[in-house]
């Protein structure tokens, strides 16, 4: 069982910029792979960004060059820093994790998820 919460939500002005963390907590939590999902109204969740040990992808196209998600074994926790932030990147993220191989896209293959923290960005 691996619980996770997210923190570092907010409102920021478009060219802004916010770190996102999500604390895992269970034994075997720096076994699974993380990833950062975004879901804004209307839209269906998207994987932003997923890590699995040192290897990190990128989904969403729009995201490269300004969001870095990376974790801290130690501290069990991974984090999404981003950078020069749009209106469009406006949404609920989630951290959620997967015991796999490799970084899955699709949200059904994600086990444990956090409640999501809301990122807002104006314009």
């Amino acid at each position: 069982q691996v619980q996770l919460v997210e923190s570092g939500g907010g409102l920021v002005q478009a060219g802004g910029s916010l770190s996102l963390s999500c604390a895992a907590s269970g034994r075997t939590a720096s076994l699974y792979v993380m990833g950062w999902f975004r879901q804004a109204p209307g839209k269906e969740r998207e994987l932003v960004a997923g890590i699995r040990s040192g290897e990190t992808t990128y989904k969403v196209e729009s995201v490269k060059g300004r969001f870095t998600i990376s974790r801290d074994n130690a501290k069990n926790t991974v984090y999404l820093q981003m950078n020069s932030l749009k209106p469009e990147d406006t949404g609920l993220y989630y951290c959620a994790a997967a015991l796999r191989l490799a970084v899955p896209a699709r949200a059904d293959e994600y086990a444990y998820w956090g409640q999501g923290t809301q990122v807002t960005v104006s314009s």
